[in-house]
């Protein structure tokens, strides 16, 4: 039984607990007489419905397991669903992952994707400023990669790494890493842009970790860009490379690995599964549809040769070439185009300004020489 006297003995700090779990209100602002006498009012009503109070509490502690076994079921039925959908979106986001990171796998709709059944890097030349690779990878080599890379794995990247290649004063191959991309899988090739025309370049296929360890898969053939502006580039509006499959194949052979691994055939079957027809020199196939009484015809071959001038003046100029007018496009440039006939041609282009006053004259000088050589037949069983 609870008695003023026996809470004078307590500090207004413990009154004030007793009376906060018993629930009197305003016991905050209350001074320790007026706890006291609030508390010992509250036992006396206590004391009071006891009776009634204990058969509640009875109620209460039948219904209170039955009513948290309730609200603990549904409480599991509630986090169970959150659980699983948050589960299966990991899952999701690391097959995503896992799908970029090998490149074995190409995109169903991928053109030409037939596979060979083993690890392939082709380098080709576009033009002077762009290479494209391309590479077929099996699934076998991406687990070794994996394998071999252990806990690496999980923060590897796809890579393409661009090496530069130059000539050494002994003729020998001399390689500096440039710069690395990232790749991703669902494709099997890749377009990339260099710089500095001509230059040599080869790249690799690999996965570069967190921690800069890099591990190959492939390399590819050495190539070298041609001069810029050059008759050799290829046409600027990215004619299709069957279109230009010579012009190509001949830029990408240009210089080879030392450790070969790519050769020239690797090359040239490239080109013949993605043409779906034969390539190569014509000593490789000269005999290959014809015959003796086709060879014994006769075998001509005609060329011709065409000049074009070109260049740029102010928009507003007047331009000649000898005698004649050249029509300015809107930013003064114009380009002629004219026949080469065998024989020495001084061509002035004279250019003038709106009011006359300035004129500049440039005389190109320029010669054609043809000369016819003998022909010349091989014999059927040279080798």
């Amino acid at each position: 039984m609870i008695t003023a006297a026996s809470l004078k003995e307590h500090t207004s700090k413990d009154l004030a607990q007793i009376a906060k779990k018993r629930g009197i209100s305003g016991w905050h602002s209350m001074r320790k007489a007026d706890l006291i006498k609030a508390i010992v009012r509250d036992e006396k009503k206590s004391s009071a419905s006891n009776g009634s109070k204990a058969k509640s509490a009875g109620s209460r502690k039948k219904t209170a397991p039955a009513a948290k076994a309730r609200r603990s079921k549904a409480s599991e039925a509630t986090k169970k669903p959150q659980n699983t959908r948050v589960s299966r979106q990991l899952q999701r986001a690391h097959q995503e992952r896992e799908q970029l990171k090998d490149l074995s796998k190409t995109s169903p709709a991928q053109p030409n994707s037939t596979k060979t059944g083993r690890d392939r890097l082709v380098l080709l030349v576009r033009d002077a400023y762009w290479l494209h690779a391309h590479w077929e990878l099996t699934d076998r080599s991406i687990r070794r990669a994996r394998a071999a890379m252990a806990e690496q794995w999980h923060t590897a990247k796809p890579i393409l790494r661009i090496f530069q290649v130059a000539t050494d004063v002994a003729n020998m191959a001399v390689e500096s890493h440039l710069r690395d991309i990232e790749i991703h899988g669902g494709v099997n090739n890749w377009y990339i842009d260099v710089s500095n025309p001509p230059n040599g370049y080869r790249v690799e296929l690999g996965y570069l970790a967190a921690n800069g360890r890099f591990h190959v898969i492939a390399r590819s053939n050495s190539v070298a860009t041609p001069t810029p502006g050059s008759s050799d580039a290829i046409d600027e509006n990215w004619q299709d490379v069957a279109e230009n499959c010579e012009k190509i194949f001949a830029m990408s052979t240009t210089t080879m690995d030392s450790d070969g691994t790519i050769a020239p055939s690797d090359i040239q079957e490239l080109f013949e599964e993605r043409l779906r027809r034969p390539m190569g020199s014509p000593m490789g196939n000269r005999f290959g549809v014809s015959d003796l009484d086709v060879r014994e015809n006769d075998f001509q071959l005609h060329v011709d040769a065409e000049m074009i001038i070109y260049g740029k003046t102010h928009s507003d100029a007047h331009v000649t070439l000898g005698t004649e007018p050249i029509r300015l496009r809107p930013d003064g440039t114009f380009t002629v185009r004219l026949s080469m006939p065998d024989r020495r041609q001084v061509l002035p282009v004279v250019a003038s300004s709106r009011d006359g006053v300035k004129q500049q004259t440039i005389v190109l000088a320029v010669e054609r020489n043809t000369k016819v050589m003998e022909p010349f037949v091989r014999d059927a069983n040279e080798q």
